[in-house]
């Protein structure tokens, strides 16, 4: 893909990573975020980037793209996997390798740093498309069940 710019995400960026974020929430999972919330979880990880960053993908000179990465130590390795998360292409930018040229950044990062064991996402049962999509850049459903608690 041509004239695409890969950066994090600033403070500037705020307001479309929410409008991202929610349209997101309602496509995959027909759930409304709230907006203040959401802005101020949004706010809080570019402020403190020992919770993770956003990178924001720009065409034509608007934000087509985005996703989050957050953090989780592993013991057993003795390194971080990087959370890949809130992942979300505007529908007029889809199919057109906007992930693929956020994942490239992401692993690019992930080599500059000696403490990075690998990448996670999860993704819907149903979205098929973005489980191609993430097979196609190789990466390969775990063996494991995902559970939370509120």
């Amino acid at each position: 893909m041509t004239n695409v710019r890969i950066r994090k995400a600033s403070l500037e960026d705020v307001q479309k990573l929410v409008e991202f974020n929610q349209a997101m929430a309602l496509e995959t999972e027909g759930k409304s975020l709230d907006s203040t919330t959401l802005t101020a979880g949004v706010e809080t990880l570019i402020k403190r980037p020992e919770y993770g960053f956003y990178l924001v993908a720009e065409q034509n000179n608007s934000i087509a793209a985005g996703l989050l990465v957050t953090y989780e130590w592993s013991d057993w390795r003795n390194s971080l996997f990087w959370w890949i998360q809130s992942v979300y292409v505007t529908p007029e930018y889809r199919r057109q390798g906007l992930y693929s040229s956020l994942y490239q950044r992401v692993q690019e990062m992930a080599n500059a740093e000696d403490n990075v064991c690998g990448f996670r996402l999860y993704v819907e049962k149903e979205n098929t498309k973005a489980q191609q999509t993430y097979q196609a850049l190789g990466m390969s459903e775990c063996e494991y069940f995902m559970y939370q608690s509120n």
